[in-house]
């Protein structure tokens, strides 16, 4: 039986729930896991003043329930287990996690699995900006696991990322793969500016209408059926993620950069 948590409150001031993870409540009474320190503001209250709790969390399960647009850091840290979102949610959700599942069943804001190191997360709805991304100040963003968004994302995705898979149905927004040291980044909509902007490695694949101008730093290459890209796409369909078989034959025009970094850099622009 999982961890059914409802979320009651009724407030305009952030809720954070930084460190409540299936590992932590596994061998937990309702009792104990009710007394976990949160913040809401700067003021600490345990999780029970604002979630229902009900179930138990022996099976590493935990569902969300109600408005959580205003709860941040649902399953940062997590290494194992999974978590359902029932809704939208705020911001960092799967920060820093090394393991487990995360499906949220709405909208998320910025900053989902910033720095995560493994695991998945799939938002179903759209996300914020800096997914999968680096803390301002660090050195290496998202660094392994799975983020699937099937809506719209914002700016600076895959800011410094090293390793790992981000895959944007809908929209992305500006500097896509922004000092991306490595791993992967597939935009299947339009894409907003400056993509790949000092890439030093890595793949960003541009797949969707409209593409932005390459930066005069990336170089053209040739046009091709890179053998990898349907080996992505195919991982992706494993995961639910919609690919068409006109996609996976499709041909892109390949560019190498960014020649103001490393430039050993390739995005793919779908033909």
């Amino acid at each position: 039986m999982s961890l059914k948590l409802t979320y009651k409150a009724e407030t305009s001031v952030p809720v954070e729930i930084e460190g409540l993870t299936p590992t932590w409540a596994k061998d937990r009474t309702l009792g104990e896991i009710g007394q976990f320190e949160i913040y809401h503001g700067n003021e600490k209250l345990p999780l029970a003043e604002m979630f229902d709790l009900d179930g138990n969390a022996s099976d590493l399960h935990f569902d969300f329930h109600g408005d959580l647009s205003g709860v941040h850091w649902i399953g940062a840290h997590m290494s194992e287990g999974e978590i359902e979102i029932h809704g939208s949610a705020g911001r960092h959700i799967g920060s820093e996690m090394s393991g487990g599942t995360i499906h949220v069943r709405g909208d998320a804001k910025g900053w989902v699995g910033a720095e995560m190191h493994g695991g998945l997360i799939h938002v179903q709805g759209n996300a914020g900006h800096l997914v999968g991304s680096a803390y301002r100040g660090s050195t290496k963003g998202m660094t392994g696991g799975t983020i699937l968004v099937d809506g719209d994302v914002g700016n600076e995705v895959g800011l410094t990322m090293r390793r790992g898979m981000i895959a944007v149905g809908g929209r992305a927004g500006d500097v896509l793969g922004f000092n991306m040291i490595a791993g992967t980044v597939l935009v299947f909509g339009e894409c907003g500016i400056r993509p790949g902007a000092g890439m030093r490695r890595g793949t960003l694949g541009l797949l969707g209408p409209n593409p932005p101008s390459m930066l005069p730093s990336f170089r053209y290459a040739c046009t091709a059926r890179p053998q990898v890209l349907p080996v992505m796409l195919n991982e992706l369909r494993g995961h639910g993620f919609s690919i068409t078989d006109e996609l996976i034959a499709a041909e892109c025009k390949v560019y190498n950069g960014d020649l103001v970094a490393l430039g050993r850099g390739e995005i793919l622009v779908r033909c």
